[in-house]
Parts: C-alpha cells; structure tokens; sequence
C-alpha cells in the first residue's frame, strides 16, 4: 500500500470510508481546465478516475477491461404502449398538424453515458462487497477475499477479480463484516481484552499441567493396585452401587414434593425439581456407562447434602421472618416496565458485551458510515445473513448513472476519451 494513500494535498478520493477521505470528498470540484491542453486534461481526469474506481487494479489489466460500449436503457410507459401501436406517430406528418402545447409530454432528462467509463469494475467480487456495505473498502474487502472469508453460490472463492454474473449470490462471514462495520475499539478495551487473551491463556496452562499430574497420579495408582488386588481381592468390601443410592434419591425427592404437609418455599421447590431431572438424565444412561465415576460421587454427595438442608423442618422463627420478608417485598411492576425490562433484556441478549472481540461492544456503527451508506440498484443486499445477489449489471437510464461515482460527466468523458484512444 503507499504511504499517503489518503493525501491532504492532492486531493484524491478513494473507495474507503475514512475520515480523511470525507475531506477529500468534500474538497472534490471540477478541474481548472483553462491553461491545461487536451493531453493534460485527459491525464489529469484519468489519473483521478483511476485513483477511485479500481485503485487495486493495475492499469494493463484495466486496459483489457476497458469496453466503449455504454450499456443503457429507455423507459417507455407500459400504459401507452397497450393503447397504440405506434402509427400514431406518423399522424399529421407533412400535413401541418400541430400537436397541442397541453399534450406534449416532458422530454426526458439526458442520460449520463459517461457516468458507465467504470462499469466493468462493479462486477469485481471486491468492489460488490465494498457496494454491499460488508467492508470499509475495497481493500478490505480484497483480503476477506484472499483469506477465504467469502462464498460465491455456496463455493468458497478466494480471487478478488472474480467477475460476477446475473443472479450469482456472494456471503460474507458475520464476524468480518462486524469487525468491517463496527466501531474500533478504544485504549481501554484493547487493554481489557489483552488482560482477558493473557488469564486465559494462563488457565488453559494450568489445566494442560494438571491434567498431566493427575493422568501421572492415576497411572501409579493403576499399578499399585494392580499388584495388591490379587492379595486383597478376597478381603475386600463391595462397592456401594452408585445407582441405587440414585434411585433412592429420586424417590425422596418425588415423596417431598408429593407430601403436601411439608411447607416447602418455592426456591426448594425448584432446586428439588432440577435435582430429579440430573437423576433422571443419569439414570436413562445404560449400565454399562463407565462415567459413573468419582465425580459422581461428588455430586451425590451435593444432592444429599441440600436434599437434606430442603427437608429439614422449618422453624417458627424462620417462618415468621419469611412472612415478614414477603410483606416487605416490593409491589409487582407496572406493564410499561416489565416491556422496557424485556426489550433491555433482549438488547443485552442480542448485542452483548464482549472484551474478546476485536471491536467495540456492544456492537455499534463505524464513525463517518453515515455518508457511504448507500446500496446500487443492481444488488439486493440481506444484512441479516451477510449475503448479496449481483442483479444484473449496471446500465445507465436518462438521468441516472447505477455506477456509483463522486465525479461529474466532464471529469469521466476526458477519462473515456484516454483509454478510448489506446484500444
């Protein structure tokens, strides 16, 4: 890349979204043409063309691209051509007859052909993304290209010239297009999200260093086992049968929940629910499961331990400090609450806050978007999924150019007539 591609100087404007390329775009005006000679002319509109529509393209490829044709379409009214046949207008000719001020029809604005130099270049796989509003430039949107972030009919394509056709369909991954979009981060999210990539990368250390201790521990285990088991194995006690203390444990929890004197609150109701649904998830797995093992263990002795702090019974005192509790909670939420609660909700679920990401969350537009904002006719765009389907190509129609371009109708007919001459 040069090192002034966005100079102050020499004003030239590129396909990017940067702010100093803004400036540039609102510094842009028509040429001083006065002392110039034809030649310069056509250089200098050439030179300044070419600076925005296919910067990345070197100029012998460009020259192979370069077609003279203009490709254009008139709008005619379908209403008038179910009613005539067109011998209407032969009507009066060479006999004097005048057709009345009130019925002649507006003529049309004239039609920008030389607004369609640079069409050949909105078919390029990089520029559609750039138009499609799925990078911050077309060389950004060259290197998701390279680096295989981009699908063309659900094929991964990985060249950034790739000429697109009629109903072709291009896709880009969500998170480049984020990342493209969405505002960079500040000094103290980058230094938030490096503290968060250091602890862990820490922790996943630490549990690769412990998982070998524990395998090395287990192994010895395993071995010193093996050697005493033939000694011990007659004088050795049963195992209790992990299953069995479950099923007992389902049981107690079904008669708690199904006793109706035992005054249980609701949040013991809830964890004595969660509780038959893990044992219930344990016990449909088949005898024959080996993950019945010391974490089991662990966790049944969890469930006992709160299925009995559950059933023990409640005292008068704590009893009376619920009632006391319950009377001093605080009135239910009015309808207007509970929806701006849920649509906060829904914000916070959607568009969370994430320091692992490589941009600003919650998620938010780029700064200076506002101006580019803007999708050709030629594409329909679906922002929910990051894909595009390339129409058609662009024509010109009397008084508009579909290719998008910030210079005017002088500025690229001196462009055509260089390139025109050197075909």
């Amino acid at each position: 890349m040069r090192r002034k591609f966005h100079g102050l100087k020499k004003t030239k404007v590129r396909q990017t979204w940067n702010k100093y390329n803004l400036y540039n775009l609102s510094l842009l005006k028509t040429p001083n043409v006065g002392e110039k000679t034809y030649f310069q002319q056509k250089w200098g509109a050439k030179a300044s063309t070419r600076a925005y529509h296919g910067e990345q393209i070197r100029e012998k490829q460009w020259q192979r691209m370069f077609k003279r044709h203009m490709p254009s379409v008139v709008p005619m009214d379908h209403r008038y051509l179910a009613q005539h046949d067109g011998s209407e207008q032969a009507a009066g000719r060479g006999s004097g007859l005048d057709i009345p001020p009130l019925d002649k029809s507006k003529p049309l604005p004239r039609t920008p052909y030389m607004n369609m130099v640079f069409a050949p270049t909105e078919r390029r796989l990089d520029t559609a993304i750039f138009r499609a509003l799925f990078a911050s430039s077309t060389r950004q949107a060259r290197q998701f290209v390279t680096h295989g972030a981009v699908r063309v009919n659900g094929k991964s394509m990985i060249y950034p010239g790739y000429f697109l056709n009629p109903g072709d369909m291009f896709q880009v991954e969500p998170e480049r297009v984020l990342f493209a979009t969405g505002a960079p981060k500040d000094k103290k999210e980058r230094r938030a999200g490096r503290k968060l990539s250091k602890n862990s990368s820490a922790s996943e250390d630490a549990a690769v260093i412990e998982s070998e201790q524990t395998s090395e521990a287990s192994d010895t285990a395993t071995t010193t086992a093996s050697s005493e088991s033939s000694d011990n194995s007659i004088h050795a006690p049963e195992p209790p049968d992990s299953k069995k203390e479950l099923t007992s444990l389902l049981s107690r929890a079904k008669s708690m929940l199904a006793d109706p004197k035992d005054t249980l609150s609701a949040k013991r109701k809830q964890d004595l629910r969660a509780f038959q649904r893990t044992l219930k998830r344990t016990l449909s797995r088949t005898s024959t499961s080996t993950s019945l093992t010391d974490d089991l263990d662990a966790q049944l002795l969890e469930l006992t331990s709160k299925l009995s702090l559950s059933s023990s019974p409640s005292s008068p005192s704590l009893s009376s400090t619920s009632q006391q509790s319950q009377q001093q909670q605080p009135e239910e939420l009015s309808s207007d609450d509970k929806r701006a609660l849920r649509l906060a909700l829904e914000a916070a679920r959607e568009n969370p806050i994430d320091a692992t990401k490589p941009y600003a969350t919650p998620w938010r537009p780029r700064p200076y978007m506002s101006a580019f904002a803007f999708i050709p006719r030629y594409l329909e765009v679906n922002q929910s999924v990051c894909s595009a389907v390339y129409l058609r190509h662009p024509v010109a129609r009397p008084g508009l150019g579909e290719v998008p371009t910030p210079f005017n109708i002088e500025t690229n007919q001196l462009a055509f007539n260089w390139y025109l001459r050197r075909r």
